[in-house]
């Protein structure tokens, strides 16, 4: 469940910055990626799950064509900017351009008169849990109900996406957005991302989920997140032609394929196709797996992911390497990996659930001594998706 308290310091927060209350209010989940790894903007599969922690965003709109945006935890976060043709700003204020792309992509030219918003967020910043698409995808859903748009979840997702490619820089796949959009309780997230079909296998009961923040913040735009991207449009290009299929995406190169082909590849394709091509085959075995209650089996999985992000697509670092390696000598644990980007953020562990708190326990032990500082694993299960959040009524 969202975090009611962060609601209503929130809610409190808007009151006092605007002076009225607000119209609208929507929550949006971060999200925690259990398989299938840089898969999404290969048309590939990906198996991932929302999470209990998220972001607030609370709006009400303005008639002076103005926007103002503020945030309740951290009060000093202000900003104010045009409501018609907003730009994305690199100083300071550069948080705001999930926000900024969002209005500017969904809000009606002839309606988009500004708006007072606050936010409010419990996903720690750089961990690897898409705090970014939860603050854009809590915009997108308050935006909508300030106008009263029929915008289907998948077009939300979309224009997420857009926002974070032209204001914020990344170019980064729908995983999170669509994650965070169709989360649903007890059940992972799995998707193919090109057909967009997404169904929600059942999460199983004996399990839990633990997400451990290195505290390695990665920031995606000066990293090479774009970079890999680019390797992989390459890496599909360099297949497309050769093999005697179509091939718009790594998605249509099978692994029997790559070991014909990988030698005569240049080195640096060979290992990022490599573990695109991994993953995906990862993702469909371990959905046959969880059907099958397997869950040793699909641990396994998770430990190979990492290895191969470790390996091929170096994305890993070494703080993600120790909690993985850390993680597979304890009893309990099933599987483990970095989720999400890379170059930093978070481990999943996929743990058996009476020993879920004690391996908390011992990731958190070993993290102190190794990092010297105190790391906070989080134990969860998959959570609901983005929703409006009910605002209190009214006293009259």
């Amino acid at each position: 469940m969202p975090n009611e308290a962060l609601f209503q310091q929130a809610l409190s927060f808007f009151i006092q910055r605007a002076g009225r209350t607000p119209t609208v209010a929507a929550f949006a989940p971060g999200r925690v990626e259990v398989l299938g790894n840089h898969t999404d903007y290969n048309e590939g599969f990906v198996l991932s799950a929302a999470i209990d922690r998220g972001t607030f965003f609370l709006a009400a709109p303005r008639t002076d064509g103005r926007c103002r945006l503020s945030d309740a935890v951290h009060p000093d976060l202000q900003s104010e900017f045009p409501a018609a043709n907003p730009s994305p700003i690199k100083n300071q204020e550069s948080w705001t351009n999930y926000v900024r792309g969002v209005w500017a992509l969904l809000a009606p030219p002839e309606r988009a008169t500004g708006f007072d918003g606050v936010i409010a967020g419990d996903i720690p910043l750089g961990a690897g849990l898409s705090s970014s698409a939860a603050l854009e995808i809590s915009a997108a859903i308050a935006f909508r109900d300030i106008f009263g748009l029929k915008t289907d979840p998948l077009e939300l997702a979309r224009i997420g996406q857009a926002a974070e490619h032209r204001y914020a820089g990344v170019k980064c796949g729908l995983l999170d957005q669509v994650t965070s959009l169709f989360g649903q309780l007890d059940h992972l997230v799995e998707t193919d991302f090109r057909s967009l079909n997404v169904r929600r296998p059942p999460f199983p009961a004996n399990a839990r989920l633990i997400v451990c923040n290195t505290g390695v913040k990665h920031q995606l735009v000066e990293s090479a997140y774009n970079e890999r991207r680019t390797h992989c449009e390459e890496a599909a290009a360099w297949f497309r032609a050769r093999l005697p299929h179509p091939v718009s995406a790594l998605r249509d190169v099978s692994m029997a394929e790559w070991e014909q082909w990988a030698a005569q590849m240049p080195p640096i394709l060979a290992k990022r196709s490599a573990h695109v091509i991994g993953e995906n085959e990862r993702v469909v075995k371990g959905v046959q797996f969880l059907r099958e209650g397997r869950l040793d089996r699909f641990g396994r999985l998770m430990f190979e992911s990492h290895a191969s992000s470790r390996y091929n697509f170096q994305n890993s670092c070494p703080a993600l390497d120790f909690l993985v390696e850390r993680a597979q000598r304890l009893p309990g644990v099933l599987g483990a990996r970095l989720s999400g980007g890379g170059f930093g953020g978070s481990v999943v562990v996929l743990a058996e659930t009476p020993r879920a708190e004690s391996i908390a326990t011992a990731l958190r032990r070993s993290a102190e001594m190794e990092f010297g500082r105190t790391l906070d694993p989080l134990i969860l299960r998959p959570s609901e998706g983005a929703r409006p959040f009910p605002l209190p009524l009214r006293s009259k």
